[in-house]
């Protein structure tokens, strides 16, 4: 019978591994909670409770999520999955791979993270749209194709990045020509089209890790982090703001 059409069952489905044959699901032999994206289950064996960040935390769970999760801009996203079983997840169709961190830090983008154990504490990134694991433990990852890992110095597309490990937080680099074209434009373009033009350049020690795809998975934590920032903004600054996004509707239509 082909890895496609097996009938599995809590004793032939693997412990913490894809299934066999199937890089877009993950069974996670839950015997400890864990920090689990909302809408990541798929199906489970056994018994368990997942629990909103948000709201319904007691104990010893409101004392894990106080110490372990430091990023209160995501809170909505996740829960913690408890109990004994079987859990199988996945993200929409897109691939899923375990990492393992030994006393280390790892920066990924939000909308990738699926799921991390509790060993690891989660911060918020300086840089928008991402969250920083740090410590030793597992966590799963989705990413639109596999994922590369590769060396700085190197210049990455920032719709293609997924996250980097203990290296410095990335710069942004502009060509040539996107810039002769910006100033020759007086400054009314402010936005850029593509990868091509603007990259996310790394330098130093550490690792890169690039999906096979110029696709993010989703951009609403991005969202989130630019509405915190308008109550700010004088009433010029609002303008100019949606000036801009009505020329980016504009190139999209």
């Amino acid at each position: 019978m082909s890895v496609y059409n097996t009938v599995w069952n809590p004793h032939t489905l693997p412990s913490d591994d894809n299934i066999e044959g199937n890089q877009y699901a993950f069974s996670i032999d839950l015997n400890q909670p864990w920090f689990m994206s909302k809408g990541a289950m798929i199906a489970y064996y056994g018994q368990m409770r997942f629990t909103a960040l948000t709201h319904g935390l007691q104990g010893s769970l409101l004392q894990m999520v106080a110490q372990q999760f430091s990023a209160p801009l995501y809170m909505g996203d996740f829960v913690v999955a408890e109990g004994q079983g079987k859990l199988v997840i996945g993200d929409r169709g897109y691939d899923i791979n375990a990492y393992d961190l030994d006393d280390g830090n790892l920066t990924i983008r939000a909308a990738n993270l699926l799921a991390f154990q509790p060993n690891l504490s989660m911060n918020q990134s300086i840089v928008p749209g991402f969250v920083t694991l740090i410590g030793t433990g597992k966590f799963l990852a989705s990413s639109n194709g596999p994922v590369l890992f590769v060396e700085p110095p190197v210049r990455v597309d920032p719709e293609a990045l997924v996250g980097w490990s203990d290296c410095p937080s990335p710069s942004h680099h502009y060509d040539e020509a996107w810039v002769n074209g910006f100033i020759a434009a007086a400054g009314r373009r402010l936005g850029v089209n593509s990868g091509e033009e603007r990259q996310f350049d790394f330098t130093g020690a550490g690792t890169v890790l690039v999906q096979s795809s110029e696709k993010v998975l989703n951009d609403s934590s991005i969202v989130r982090s630019i509405q915190g920032q308008l109550p700010g903004l004088s009433l010029p600054g609002l303008q100019q703001i949606n000036q801009q996004i009505s020329q980016q509707l504009g190139q999209h239509q």
